[in-house]
């Protein structure tokens, strides 16, 4: 078992009993921005059968238990203490539901909650609520036992309701026919009050078969971006490909083995539901969400103080913190351009603004690379981390902010894909930024304490960088150069001034 210094933070994991996984997801701390540092899932079918027979299946069982004694060894062996354990919809309907708890408990050596499906509704919530920016809609949480529906404003949460709809328990109850699966779930679904008020809001889809539906949709667009959280599909879109999903054997859909071959028989099912919600409650867009009931969990433990944390530049800061060269540099870069947008009279929206501050604290955490990769070490940290609270776009936004910070402001001619993702305002944003950390950079050799003592705005049709007498030799034909390219982006001209 590995020991800890008290000092440090402790590690703490989930482990959910669900009703077609058993996952064990262990993080490195319980924080705002939590970083995963294990995650294994066993893929059991315990909800396989229980609408019809009423019970857990055998085979399913034993494999649950066994993957719960594997997840406690490891455990034990990583130094997790901290440990919840959860169960959902096929052991709470399951007839030998609490046999199933007993041998659980003693395979895992901790108490198991038993969530009711309001309680599973209300933490997928929060966990949509820690992982999307001011989210707004209905949450839909599809597991292979039923569908949890809950609407969210923000942080504000309405009352859930849990519908037999899982991929399981409707390939049951229809007996395997597509037909019968539509019939059940159109009525179930005509019913959910948590969908009356959905009509030109976000669906946000949380769960195993709808984050395979979307990595299949990503693979079919050669979407330029890898991550599923946050992913964006525009309603009609959407229903033309559940609808395809839904008549299409999975197996000779392109590019299926993009899928588990565990997921796809539920893929369909998946489909059909989905397919049901749009009709009914005419969503504005559906956005995949991978924090559901697990992050809703440990973000509910967390202070007040702490879930008020945006989550986005907690995670940035503690890269810069862990990875620049003299970290500290950049909040200097937060606030100094933050003077300069403030003087310089551009208007920016608070989610602008908020992206601005991460790419600054991103500015100098590829450093150790050769020159020639640090854009690229970059940007693959940017579009492929475990950010939240943040969408693609923003994500595109960060990449080409950095890539232009450190290969100048033609540095984008091979990310033409990235470009699409943003509007022009966005990706001209990120041509000014990029300029201003050039500058930064060359001016102060990302060392703190030197941008607090300078000022650049615009004033005068120029872009005006003032030096105090103290570092008049900071001065060089190399910065001015980089300033009269962030006055071309602007339609100024440039020129450096000492002060007294």
């Amino acid at each position: 078992m590995t020991r800890r210094p008290d000092s440090e933070p402790r590690p703490v994991a989930i482990v959910d009993i669900g009703s077609n996984s058993v996952r064990l997801v262990a993080y490195q701390a319980l924080v705002r921005a939590l970083t995963p540092i294990f995650n294994e899932k066993a893929m059991c079918g315990l909800g396989k059968g229980v609408v019809t027979t009423g019970r857990l299946p055998d085979e399913g069982v034993d494999k649950a238990i066994k993957a719960l004694r594997r997840y406690r060894a490891l455990c034990e062996t990583m130094g997790v203490d901290d440990i919840e354990v959860i169960a959902t919809a096929a052991v709470r309907d399951a007839k030998n539901g609490t046999v199933f708890l007993e041998a659980a408990r003693d395979a895992i050596q901790r108490d198991i909650s038993l969530l009711s499906g309001r309680r599973e509704a209300e933490l997928s919530a929060l966990g949509v609520v820690s992982a999307i920016h001011e989210p707004d809609g209905v949450v839909g949480d599809l597991g292979g036992g039923s569908l949890e529906l809950i609407d969210v404003q923000k942080e504000t949460l309405g009352k859930g309701a849990t519908l037999p709809l899982g991929g399981l328990a409707l390939m049951d109850a229809s007996q395997r026919s597509m037909r019968e699966a539509t019939r059940i779930a159109r009525k179930a679904i005509a019913d959910a009050k948590p969908l009356e008020h959905l009509k030109g809001r976000t669906f946000y889809a949380v769960g195993g078969t709808w984050r395979s539906l979307a990595k299949l949709h990503m693979r079919q667009r050669n979407y330029p971006l890898g991550v599923m959280h946050h992913y964006r599909i525009q309603t009609s879109e959407a229903a033309d490909f559940a609808e395809l999903v839904e008549h299409i054997d999975s197996e000779a859909l392109e590019d299926i083995n993009v899928v588990s071959a565990a997921r796809r028989p539920l893929l369909a099912y998946g489909a059909i539901v989905l397919d049901e919600i749009i009709r009914r409650a005419k969503p504005r867009e559906i956005v995949i969400s991978a924090a559901g009931v697990r992050e809703g969990m440990l973000y509910e433990r967390l202070p007040s103080a702490e879930r008020r944390i945006d989550p986005l530049l907690s995670a940035t800061r503690e890269l810069e913190a862990t990875f620049a060269r003299a970290p500290g540099y950049g909040d200097d870069l937060v606030d100094w351009t933050d003077v300069f947008m403030d003087k310089s009279g551009i208007d920016e929206t608070e989610d602008e603004r908020r992206l601005r501050h991460a790419a600054c604290l991103l500015s100098d955490i590829a450093w150790r690379a050769h020159p020639e990769y640090r854009a690229q070490r970059a940007m693959n940290i940017v579009t492929q981390g475990p950010f939240v609270a943040i969408d693609h776009p923003g994500r595109a936004f960060l990449s080409l902010a950095i890539v232009f910070r450190h290969e100048g402001l033609d540095g984008a001619e091979g990310l033409s894909d990235l470009r699409t993702l943003l509007t022009t305002r966005l990706f001209m944003r990120a041509r000014i930024l990029g300029a201003l950390m050039r500058v930064g950079y060359l001016l102060s050799a990302s060392m703190p304490g030197v941008l607090p003592r300078t000022r650049l705005r615009i004033c005068d049709r120029a872009a005006t960088l003032t030096l105090p007498q103290a570092f008049a030799d900071l001065a060089s034909e190399r910065v001015l150069n980089r300033l009269k390219a962030l006055g071309k982006l602007m339609g100024v001209d440039a020129r450096i001034e000492i002060g007294s």
